[in-house]
């Protein structure tokens, strides 16, 4: 494990992760059914991949503002630039959304340190 990886940071990271949940629940309570989008690569968004994906970025960027986030939900980044980095938050706000959308509740919040 990296020196920058600590109790403390793993114990904000696992909060982060929950408010994420919590928001996704916020919208897996609520809507029925469930809007669904369609991005560029044909695979399905809702609400709640939006909502969790600002939860992580907003609060990881403020926790560790020197280390990038790298998100599903975010602008692509061209592979030129994330090369460079060396180290970086990975998320996959809400995997699993096409089980969300079909209400099996099979569906993660994915937070990585990626060195």
């Amino acid at each position: 494990m990296s020196d920058l990886v600590t109790k403390e940071l793993m114990e904000s990271v696992l909060a982060i992760a929950e408010q994420a949940g919590e928001a996704i629940k916020v919208v897996y309570d609520q809507a029925d059914p469930v809007t669904v989008h369609t991005k560029s690569d044909d695979s399905p968004v809702t609400a709640a991949d939006h909502a969790a994906h600002h939860v992580i970025v907003d609060k990881l960027t403020a926790l560790t503002p020197d280390i990038p986030v790298f998100s599903e939900e975010s602008e692509n980044v061209s592979y030129a630039e994330r090369k460079t980095w060396p180290r970086y938050w990975l998320v996959d706000p809400l995997d699993g959304t096409k089980e969300f959308i079909n209400g099996t509740g099979e569906f993660t919040v994915n937070i990585a340190l990626i060195e």
